[in-house]
């Protein structure tokens, strides 16, 4: 019973926040210059006619008639129609999300099969040359924009050696294979600032654990430096590392905007990006919206995460 109370609890907080944030993300949207209707129509468009657009799309009524509309209509699973696409924007939405939701998968895996062997290995000999490629990967991969990564990848990897696609995406009827194929350099581009960050919190996280009383003791009863560092060391240094992949979310979307951009991928930032352009606000809403839900999901998992790491923990999440 405490437990499903815990969980009403934080659905409830998650609810709240997720109401606030919506509120917050109309009056942000609605407060940027210009309309829809005007770029539809043009500046040189007829007042009378841009009155009369404005009117059948909803826009000449006031900011808290169309806020609760739109409330009411997530509610019921309604999204709106896209003013630019003359589409549901549920079904845009879930046509990018094929895209981006892999991608952003794909880039999290890469991320965590870079950082968590090269942390560990660089923790376990530290001034040693792995702990100084760690070092250097880190100051890099943090310091570059993982847009600017994107660029050096096409021009290298997809013009330079042939390998992989410059850009555009085939979809998944294409077939898997070339799908992912497309997805790869977006991946590593979002992958590598991402890995940077983890590979310095499990290297730090690591060398602390590693001196506990606990690791000593499971030396000194005959286990080997190797053992005693991946039974006992490593599962207990995952905290942190959890903490930062979910603190990473919310970064890794926002690069996902760019990257899209950057390999022209059709997917939820490049919607975004350029539903604000031609202030598709119906569109933007919702796209943000979805980001903020993805967010809060996100570190909700992570909550739950620690008591699996840290069964210390459990009740306290």
């Amino acid at each position: 019973m405490p437990r499903l109370l815990r969980i009403l609890k934080q659905a409830a907080g998650l609810a709240l926040v997720l109401g606030i944030s919506s509120f917050v993300i109309f009056a942000l949207i609605e407060a940027a210059p210009g309309d829809a209707a005007t770029i539809m129509l043009g500046t040189n468009a007829a007042p009378d006619t841009l009155a009369a657009l404005r009117a059948e799309l909803g826009l000449d009524r006031s900011f808290l008639v169309r806020y609760v509309e739109w409330l009411l209509g997530l509610l019921r699973g309604d999204l709106g129609m896209s003013y630019i696409y003359k589409t549901p924007v549920a079904d845009l939405i879930g046509e990018r999300l094929m895209v981006t939701l892999p991608l952003a998968v794909l880039a999290t895996a890469l991320s965590l099969a870079i950082a968590l062997p090269l942390g560990v290995w660089a923790a376990n000999r530290p001034s040693g040359p792995v702990d100084t490629v760690a070092s250097l990967f880190s100051q890099v991969g943090i310091a570059v924009p993982n847009f600017w990564i994107g660029l050096l990848l096409i021009l290298g990897v997809a013009l330079g050696l042939g390998l992989f696609s410059t850009g555009g995406f085939p979809g998944w009827s294409a077939g898997i294979g070339p799908a992912f194929s497309a997805l790869i350099l977006p991946a590593v581009a979002l992958a590598i600032p991402q890995s940077a960050v983890l590979t310095r919190v499990t290297r730090a996280s690591v060398i602390e654990v590693i001196n506990e009383d606990f690791v000593r003791t499971a030396r000194a009863k005959g286990l080997s430096r190797t053992r005693a560092l991946w039974r006992h060391a490593v599962p207990n240094a995952m905290l942190p590392v959890v903490t930062m992949l979910g603190l990473q979310i919310p970064f890794l979307i926002s690069g996902a905007v760019l990257v899209e951009n950057v390999f022209t991928l059709p997917g939820l930032g490049t919607l975004a990006y350029q539903s604000l352009s031609q202030r598709d606000l119906i569109v933007v809403q919702n796209v943000i919206l979805l980001f903020a839900l993805i967010v809060l999901v996100a570190n909700a998992v992570v909550d739950a995460l620690y008591a699996v790491i840290d069964p210390r923990l459990k009740g306290r999440t």
